[in-house]
């Protein structure tokens, strides 16, 4: 890596650090995605109920391989052939869940998440359920504040993600938000997570990598 890429990364990320602990987040800040599933593996305990939300991070830093070996009691919203009724089954299973692991769609330099979601199952474990939240998220989500890690969302991460899911939506045409009410829109839900209740039930692993939308 450039030597002032690394600076500027560096230095923003010690910054970006002290003010999640500051709002009661747990922070980590990893190398390369093949450090995060190490550091997994000494967080989560074996035998845990885990669950996870809809995100190619996960997949891009081997989490969902990982949580598919038999240590863990995992509900896997990715088996092939799930029901519509089974998979709405895993997301209301995983408020009991010990661990839920998710990406954010975006994180400002003062220590706010940003993200939207369609379902809102997502957002909602989040924010008060499972016993344990991680949140695996790469350099390239780090934003200066909130209002540009809302126009991140719209209009990076919501357009990739309709197109990967192959959403007939505005943005999948032009490739930014039209604020549309499609039936297929998967923004249904934009939260902002300023702080939390309960120091360290959310843990926060910073990837020094750009991974999914």
């Amino acid at each position: 890596m450039n030597p002032n890429k690394k600076w500027w990364i560096d230095i923003n990320l010690e910054t970006l650090k002290k003010n999640l602990e500051a709002r009661n987040f747990e922070c980590f800040i990893v190398d390369k995605r093949e450090d995060v599933v190490p550091l997994l593996e000494k967080i989560i305990k074996e035998g845990s109920v885990v669950s996870c939300g809809g995100s190619m991070t996960l997949f891009e830093c081997g989490v969902i391989d990982f949580l598919r070996n038999g240590k863990f009691n995992f509900l896997d919203r990715y088996k092939e052939g799930l029901s519509g009724d089974e998979l709405g089954e895993i997301y209301r299973k995983s408020f009991w869940a010990d661990y839920y692991i998710m990406s954010s769609n975006a994180i400002t330099l003062d220590g706010k998440l940003i993200n939207i979601d369609g379902n809102g199952n997502r957002l909602a474990a989040l924010m008060f359920g499972p016993k344990n939240v991680i949140v695996i998220v790469g350099i390239n989500k780090l934003v200066l504040n909130e209002q540009e890690g809302i126009n991140r969302v719209r209009n990076i991460a919501s357009p990739m993600n309709a197109k990967r899911l192959s959403k007939n939506t505005p943005c999948t045409s032009s490739g930014k938000c039209h604020d549309c009410l499609s039936q297929d829109c998967i923004c249904s839900h934009i939260v902002v997570t300023r702080r939390h209740p309960v120091k360290g039930r959310i843990k926060i692993i910073i990837v020094k990598e750009e991974l999914g939308f």
